[in-house]
Parts: structure tokens; sequence; C-alpha cells
């Protein structure tokens, strides 16, 4: 019962990323110091959230790290 609860919420949030890729295909500019990249607004997200992931991974890895070495004696 719970595997095709999964399979549906996995094919429910396929669908929304679907209809949120499509209706925004504008593209946007970005600039950082000397560099600029136009690319559309649904890649630009996507780019953003992965490289949040990886950030809040980072962070949350080193607070453990930092908590694990604080409480061992």
């Amino acid at each position: 019962m719970t595997r095709y609860l999964y399979i549906a919420l996995i094919v429910i949030v396929a669908g929304i990323v679907l209809l949120f890729k499509v209706q925004n295909l504008e593209t946007v500019t970005v600039s950082l110091l000397s560099m600029s990249v136009t690319l559309p607004v649904s890649v630009l997200i996507l780019v953003v959230y992965v490289l949040g992931m990886f950030t809040g991974g980072f962070v949350l890895g080193l607070l453990r790290s930092w908590t694990h070495k604080a409480t061992a004696r």
C-alpha cells in the first residue's frame, strides 16, 4: 500500500516539476564579476536549489563535526 503511495507522490511531484519547467521558459541573464550566463528561469532555480542542497549538507556536516568534537572527552 505504501509502495503505491510513494509511486503516486513521485508521479505528482514529477508532474509539478514538468509543469513548472514548461511555464518558465523565459531567459534571464545572471552576472557575477566579469562572467555572464543567459539561461531559462527554471534552470536557474534548479541550479540554485542544487547548490543550496550541497551547501546545506556541508553546513550540517560541519555543525555535527563541531558538536561531536566539543562533546568528546
